[in-house]
C-alpha cells in the first residue's frame, strides 16, 4: 500500500487511546499522520483523557498523557491529506462549534476521502451537517445528535468493539473497538 498523508483533529481532553493507538497503528502501516487542534502549533500539546468502563452507569475519565500536536491548524494544505481521523473524549463537544473545524470536516467529504471517527468524534461530524442519510456508529450517549441530524445510529456490540463502514466513512463506538476501527480505515485507505 502507498503511504499516505492522514490528518487527526485532535484538542485538550480527547480521548488518550483514541488518538495515541490510532496515530501508531497508522504510522505502524508506513502512513504520516499529521495531528492538529486549533489554537495550538506544532510542539504544543493536549491534555488527554483515560476513558475506562468499570461498571457504573457511564465511563469514568483518568488523567491520560500529553499529546503531541505536529502541524499548525491555520495553515494546513487539506488537498495534501488523503484521509481524516477524529478521535473522541470531551474534546469534540467544543471542537465542534469552530466554523474552521466544520470547514475542515466537510472538505474530506466533499472530496469523498476516507474518514474514521470513534467514540464522541461523531459529535463534529453531526455538526458539520455531513450525516444525512448516512450510517454512523458512536458512543451511545452521542446517538441523539446522530439521528436528529438525519443520520442513522447503528448500535455497536455489546462489548463496544465492533466498527461501521459507510462509503467513505468508518465509525467506533469506543476504544475497545481499534482492531475492527482501524482494519476497516486501513482497508479503505489501500481503495482511495
Amino acid at each position: 500500500m502507498a503511504n499516505k498523508q492522514i490528518l487527526m483533529l485532535v484538542g485538550d481532553y480527547v480521548e488518550d487511546y483514541e488518538a495515541m493507538v490510532p496515530l501508531q497503528i497508522l504510522k505502524t502501516f508506513g502512513h504520516e499522520v499529521a495531528t492538529v487542534c486549533p489554537g495550538k502549533s506544532p510542539g504544543d500539546t493536549v491534555a488527554t483523557a483515560i476513558h475506562d468502563f468499570d461498571g457504573d452507569q457511564t465511563y469514568s475519565e483518568k488523567p491520560g498523557h500529553r499529546f503531541a500536536v505536529t502541524a499548525d491548524f491555520d495553515t494546513i494544505d487539506l488537498d495534501a491529506f488523503d484521509a481524516l481521523v477524529i478521535p473522541g473524549g470531551r474534546a469534540p463537544e467544543y471542537l465542534r462549534l469552530n466554523a474552521k473545524v466544520l470547514e475542515l470536516v466537510r472538505h474530506f467529504f466533499d472530496t469523498n476521502k476516507p474518514v474514521a471517527a470513534v467514540c464522541h468524534g461523531p459529535q463534529i461530524l453531526a455538526a458539520a451537517g455531513v450525516l444525512k442519510g448516512r450510517q454512523c456508529s458512536c458512543y451511545p450517549a452521542c446517538s441523539p445528535e446522530v439521528t436528529l441530524t438525519g443520520g442513522q445510529y447503528i448500535e455497536p456490540a455489546e462489548t463496544m468493539d465492533s466498527a461501521h463502514v459507510d462509503g467513505n466513512l468508518v465509525t467506533a463506538p469506543a476504544w475497545p473497538a481499534h482492531p475492527a476501527w482501524m482494519r476497516a480505515f486501513v482497508e479503505l485507505l489501500e481503495k482511495a
